[in-house]
């Protein structure tokens, strides 16, 4: 396509006889006629021409495809396994790893937290993981009320900043990926909300967008977390990783 002629073939009989016109912006609409020898460019004109029209049912094809990969969920795999005996589950090995046993074995991988100062307060959730925030402990608790399972400030490397602590993260059904949900509690205090567009946009320079592989909410010292803000977003978005 980058070495294809300017302009478009048009293609036109004179009794009986087929007759080529090379169209272009600064000819008529009937184009230039093309003699014998330029059958060459006449050839490159209208492979241009399939090729535009290739091209152009190549990326609607694409676009369709990535959408169809973005919504679709294929379980029949993980259906077949579980529909076997418990205890001949036990003597399978399924051609595709589950989901559970995918999650038990992210789960099961060692991290070190964030970690807490001397004089931070000591705020546990039901199940008495140590978090920063009653809003915080709030989340966990329901994460866990839902069966949930998820990472607490499980350390994640962005560029060029370095490590950083999502407050939750979560392994996709859909993908196998992490998902990150991040709650900053304080956007009335500038200071605190600067550096939460800072750490937004880290996020989105390393791939990571909101709305995809990133949960929002926020918070201010007169505007609490919703309850129901947090069920909305969670049926959502955990429906779809």
């Amino acid at each position: 396509m980058e070495d294809a002629p300017e302009g478009k073939l048009r293609i036109g009989k004179s009794q009986g006889c087929v007759q080529y016109y090379h169209c272009t912006e600064e000819t008529t609409h009937n184009g230039v006629y093309l003699p014998k020898s330029s059958l060459e460019l006449a050839k490159q004109l209208a492979q241009k021409g399939y090729d535009e029209k290739t091209l152009k049912y190549a990326k609607t094809t694409y676009s369709q495809i990535t959408k169809l990969l973005k919504n679709y969920q294929d379980e029949k795999l993980e259906q077949i396994f579980y529909n076997e005996n418990t205890e001949k589950q036990k003597l399978i090995v399924p051609v595709e790893e589950t989901y559970a046993q995918k999650l038990e074995r992210w789960m099961e991988k060692p991290y070190s937290g964030k970690g807490f100062g001397v004089d931070d307060p000591i705020i546990t959730t039901d199940k008495g993981l140590r978090v920063r925030s009653k809003s915080e402990r709030f989340m966990a608790n329901y994460f866990d009320s839902l069966g949930f399972r998820y990472k607490y400030e499980c350390p994640l490397i962005l560029k060029p900043y370095g490590t950083i602590y999502p407050d939750f993260t979560f392994l996709s059904r859909r993908t196998g990926e992490e998902i990150y949900w991040e709650h900053e509690g304080m956007m009335d205090n500038p200071e605190y909300a600067k550096n939460a567009v800072k750490k937004i946009e880290l996020y989105a320079q390393n791939g990571i967008f909101p709305g995809e592989k990133l949960i929002l909410t926020f918070e201010t010292s007169t505007q609490v977390l919703d309850k129901k803000i947090l069920e909305t977003l969670v049926q959502r978005y955990f429906c779809k990783i």
